[in-house]
């Protein structure tokens, strides 16, 4: 599905656009799943900028709707753990998690630009997140990269605080803190692009990223999916401070009240214990392992 030029870009770029990956039919199955999770939100669903006007809903991992026909359809109805085989050259795949998003109303703010690595204690090449839109999005209104970004360091991770981009998440000295790119983006190289429902944005958690704010009367529904391959490990990340804000909720090395992490030691093989294994054949079928 992938030839080899936006392969290399991928690993050197941290960001690709894969235009027209899914098909009718394999784009209905996933705005199947993204709505019976919308209707199904976990417990640590994040109502971002209340009072704003505007809608921005986001809902990471929610272990319990994963058995749903809507889900099952997706891992194994769709070329997502295709993709992800061919970009990390193998065919044992690990699905990670999945993140939905919804953006509509009045106007907020943009998203803060962070790392998802921030959040995820991991690291290696065997790493991706697969951007799909279900409306049409203006390049203007999009996701946006700062180009090879994954390949330096791994920041504090952003709180979303609306009066400061960079607040850590984490102590001062346990990370660096992000960079302002807002304030003088001329000096960032910056990828984006206009998206067609179909079309899958693919990128490492790693690549420093952010988003447009929400535009009045437009409507950005996206489900994001998150693999991993062999080449991952296990890197803790350190305790958040106090006063961590909403998104301290969102680490990932806590899901539903658990530690999928437990036992694990810095540089073991990336196992959280909820992943689900994929094989990635080249005809484009899927096969529990």
């Amino acid at each position: 599905m992938l030839n080899t030029e936006t392969i290399k870009r991928f690993h050197e770029d941290g960001a690709v656009l894969l235009p027209g990956a899914l098909s009718a039919r394999q784009l209905a199955v996933v705005e199947a799943a993204y709505a019976h999770r919308l209707e199904h939100l976990s417990d640590n669903v994040l109502d971002l900028y209340k009072g704003s006007g505007a809608t921005f809903i986001t809902d990471t991992t929610n272990l319990a709707a994963w058995p749903a026909p809507q889900f099952q359809s997706l891992l194994h109805e769709t070329p997502l753990a295709d993709i992800a085989g061919e970009v990390f050259s193998t065919r044992d795949v690990w699905f990670f998690y999945e993140q939905i998003f919804l953006k509509q109303g009045g106007s907020a703010r943009r998203t803060p630009w962070h790392q998802d690595s921030s959040y995820i204690p991991g690291r290696g090449p065997d790493f991706c997140r697969m951007w799909i839109n279900l409306d049409p999005v203006r390049k203007a209104d999009s996701l946006e990269f700062i180009r090879g970004s994954h390949l330096g360091p791994t920041y504090n991770g952003s709180i979303f605080d609306p009066d400061d981009d960079t607040a850590p998440l984490y102590a001062e000295d346990a990370l660096p803190r992000l960079p302002d790119v807002e304030k003088d983006r001329g000096a960032w190289d910056i990828l984006s692009w206009d998206i067609t429902p179909g079309d899958i944005v693919l990128f490492h958690p790693a690549t420093l990223h952010g988003g447009a704010g929400t535009v009045p009367g437009v409507r950005r529904r996206t489900l994001s999916m998150v693999y991993f391959g062999a080449d991952a490990w296990y890197e803790p990340r350190p305790a958040v401070q106090t006063g961590g804000g909403e998104l301290a909720g969102d680490k990932l090395d806590a899901v539903n009240g658990a530690d999928p992490f437990m036992g694990q030691k810095d540089g073991d093989p990336f196992r959280p214990s909820y992943a689900v294994k994929l094989r990635s054949e080249r005809e484009g079928a899927l096969a529990s392992a």
